[in-house]
């Protein structure tokens, strides 16, 4: 019986592990037919390159080391161009001359794509856009002022069904397993074009993936633990598909994994977020705003307000979560700081974070530390405190689901 339920728990091991590839195996196959032609990565040639201008026109001239197939296109609030290429490595960006545009991020969009973005001063038309491929490649895009209307106009145009990604599903949650199996989804944040918080070479992205792949590993060696990562690499992954996979995997429990920088007042040691609709105080609302950034510049739509009756049922929904939600904030607090791990003197806030908006299932953000702390910094780098820092959040978790287990009855 015993062995009949472990290769049923590694059957759903699997099964949950594979949710994730296929989610980024669906992206991979909305590809225009000619991109399979042209499938090697470019690189950026930052000696050939150039971006100048001001609000009376810009000029972008990216030196490329062979073509690629690409677009560019409009996208508002704020206004910034956005283009696409198939792919291209974009070290160097920040040795390329630059008069123009501020705010230029380049970066992973999804295997095997990348995007470049930068924001505009104002209203602009893309008033000529074209690559030459004698000898080097270029890439030459000219914008020109235009009137408010004009700008919504061209940003609102539909996407090419060949470019447009699939619409993030609102997949049904999956069935419980009644099996004693706890499904955690752990969310590294940011990645791909969406670096997060940077401090002396060192990404938030890049930490907080280390931390979760070892969580990941140690909460697996329990056996009755199915962990999904929502990446597993350097790749953006839009907020809302961070809920579809958890949706998906059947997820008990999501965790999103953070270590930002907040420059207000002291920003020190662990904190879990849990949602509201009005942050804790003016640094929850800086966070909330900076961790959802990176959808809006990617050109992910997350301001689509629901029916009245799809905001009825969601708020139901969340009625009835936010009492384990508010047992799960517990139960990690009193886990860290019983591992005597240095912890913000306020230590559970809340935040209006849309990746928390699940409405059933038990969500929470856990700042592992902030980069903007020289201590932190050097304690999230330390792969010792980063092994105390899992063990901690291991026992929270399992603490939290043996609690919401007995008080379901559940033996």
């Amino acid at each position: 019986m015993r062995g009949a339920r472990g290769t049923e728990r590694a059957g759903a091991m699997r099964a949950g592990q594979g949710l994730l590839a296929l989610l980024l195996a669906i992206w991979a196959m909305v590809l225009p037919a000619v991109a399979q032609d042209l499938t090697a990565l470019a690189r950026l040639l930052p000696e050939a390159s150039r971006i100048e201008g001001d609000a009376g026109g810009i000029t972008l001239s990216l030196g490329l080391s062979q073509p690629v197939p690409w677009r560019a296109r409009l996208m508002d609030d704020p206004p910034r161009l956005v283009m696409d290429f198939r792919e291209v490595d974009w070290q160097g960006l920040d040795k390329v001359p630059q008069t123009g545009p501020q705010g230029l991020r380049a970066g992973t969009l999804r295997p095997g794509w990348s995007r470049l973005v930068a924001l505009l001063p104002g209203p602009m038309k893309i008033a000529s856009a074209g690559m030459a491929t004698e000898g080097r490649t270029q890439v030459t895009v000219d914008l020109a002022p235009t009137s408010a209307e004009d700008f919504a106009a061209r940003a609102a145009a539909p996407e090419s069904p060949d470019w447009a990604l699939p619409r993030p599903a609102d997949l049904p949650k999956a069935e419980p397993r009644h099996d004693g199996t706890l499904v955690v989804v752990l969310d590294p944040g940011h990645g791909g074009i969406d670096p997060g918080a940077e401090r002396d070479g060192v990404k938030e992205a890049d930490l907080v993936l280390a931390f979760a792949r070892e969580l990941k590993d140690l909460m697996m060696r329990d056996g009755d633990t199915v962990v999904v990562l929502t990446r597993d690499e350097d790749a953006f992954v839009p907020l809302e598909t961070r809920i579809s996979v958890s949706r998906a995997a059947g997820a008990d429990v999501f965790l999103s994994l953070h270590a930002d920088a907040i420059a207000e007042g002291e920003a020190v040691g662990a904190t879990v977020y849990t949602l509201s609709d009005a942050a804790s105080d003016e640094a929850g609302r800086t966070l909330a705003e900076r961790h959802d950034r990176a959808d809006l510049l990617a050109g992910v739509d997350l301001t689509e307000q629901d029916d009245m009756v799809a905001r009825v049922l969601m708020d139901m929904a969340r009625t009835e979560t936010a009492p384990r939600v508010e047992r799960l904030a517990e139960a990690l607090v009193q886990a860290i700081r019983g591992a005597d791990l240095r912890m913000h003197r306020h230590p559970h806030q809340e935040a209006g974070f849309s990746v928390l908006k699940s409405p059933d299932i038990p969500s929470a953000l856990l700042e592992l530390g902030f980069l903007s702390s020289e201590r932190d910094l050097k304690r999230l780098q330390d792969p010792a405190w980063r092994a105390a820092m899992a063990g901690a959040v291991r026992l929270g978790l399992r603490a939290w689901a043996k609690d919401e287990a007995a008080r379901a009855g559940v033996q």
